[in-house]
């Protein structure tokens, strides 16, 4: 269930609108709010007659899972970073109107040992009220949110969501007739324990030798057995893709175009064949450390991340091999988004699957 932009015993002082039986007019502002072991992401938009038109975004990299493998505890200094960007956050729906948001936590909430206690110094501190999510509701938000870009002649596409703290994979069947409910497409779903941060930091990131990335890969093939066992004969079948939505696949995409600096209108719903993956994945290899933190689509912040990124997706290139990938630039807060005003019937009960930024 959807939750107010802010926690219930202060939202009536904030002017913070309650949820509300009924159809909501296109004129209500909504917000989603993703809280991932690496980025905190905030998207503010309106309802319009074919999706939603975006009017306010933020995105902050903090590391809130950064040293959670080594001791389950969310760290003081990566808490502190997370309430500052949540405070601009709060800034943001204040000045914008919102009132209708869903605000999520995700894999670094879950597994720390003090995920609630933060999740209450956050409602204290900032008056939001976050809401720590299952493995399967991320993976069905993700489906939420990226499943427009899916090529509807494909008998089969595997969407995944490679995150900091967690990696989520979901099989789509094709679309029937037009009108088939998205979570009946949904085959089979996982969620692999390992993203990008908790695996760079197991193998290391800013030095990364060959041995070392396949290192990566193998470990991380190796939790997708399980998934391939259930699935059995599935993969093979007609005009089969790959969807991917992460910080990962857009960098890729963004050192493929030759971006001089990173532009989501040339890289969501880009696709990419499987020789050009193969090309960028090459070439982040050979680069050093130096190298990638200089790339104007990958930077310093990213620089020791992105090989363990590449990593999970080389391994589920491996597993379920596909000449084409479809880059999303695009995730849980649009499937948020997409939820709340389906939910409010802003479209007449006839909500989208896309949105317009």
């Amino acid at each position: 269930m959807a939750r107010d932009p802010l926690s219930a015993d202060r939202a009536r002082a904030h002017g913070a609108a309650p949820r509300a039986a009924g159809p909501r007019r296109h004129g209500t502002t909504y917000a989603a709010l993703d809280l991932g072991t690496n980025n905190c992401r905030l998207l503010v938009a309106r309802p319009s007659s074919d999706g939603f038109r975006v009017v306010d975004a933020f995105s902050r990299i903090v590391r809130l899972g950064e040293g959670l493998g080594a001791s389950n505890r969310l760290r003081d200094e990566a808490i502190r970073r997370t309430i500052e960007a949540l405070k601009v956050c709060r800034h943001k729906m204040e000045a914008r109107g919102v009132a209708r948001a869903r605000l999520i936590a995700t894999e670094a909430c879950r597994a720390a040992v003090n995920g609630a206690e933060f999740i209450a110094r956050v409602r204290e501190e900032t008056d939001l009220d976050l809401e720590i999510v299952d493995r399967e509701t991320e993976a069905h938000l993700a489906v939420a949110g990226c499943a427009s870009l899916a090529d509807p002649r494909a008998e089969g596409v595997v969407l995944f969501d490679i995150g900091g703290g967690s990696s989520e994979l979901v099989w789509l069947d094709r679309e029937r007739s037009g009108r088939r409910r998205l979570p009946d497409r949904v085959r089979a779903w996982t969620s692999l324990p390992v993203g990008v941060v908790t695996l760079a930091e197991r193998h290391g990131g800013v030095d990364v030798s060959r041995d070392g990335f396949q290192a990566m890969v193998d470990e991380v093939y190796g939790l997708l057995e399980g998934f391939l066992a259930d699935l059995g004969g599935s993969r093979p079948c007609d005009r089969f893709h790959l969807l991917g939505t992460s910080g990962t696949v857009t960098t890729i995409a963004g050192v493929h175009l030759a971006l001089p600096r990173y532009d989501r209108r040339q890289v969501d719903g880009l696709w990419m064949r499987a020789e050009q993956v193969d090309g960028v994945l090459e070439n982040l290899l050979a680069m050093t450390y130096r190298d990638r933190a200089a790339n104007p689509c990958i930077g310093q912040e990213r620089a020791d991340l992105v090989l363990a990124g590449c990593a999970i997706l080389e391994a589920i290139r491996r597993a379920f091999p596909a000449d084409r990938l479809r880059i999303a630039d695009r995730g849980l807060r649009e499937g948020i988004l997409m939820q709340l005003m389906a939910e409010d019937g802003v479209w007449n009960g006839n909500g989208r699957g896309g949105s317009r930024g």
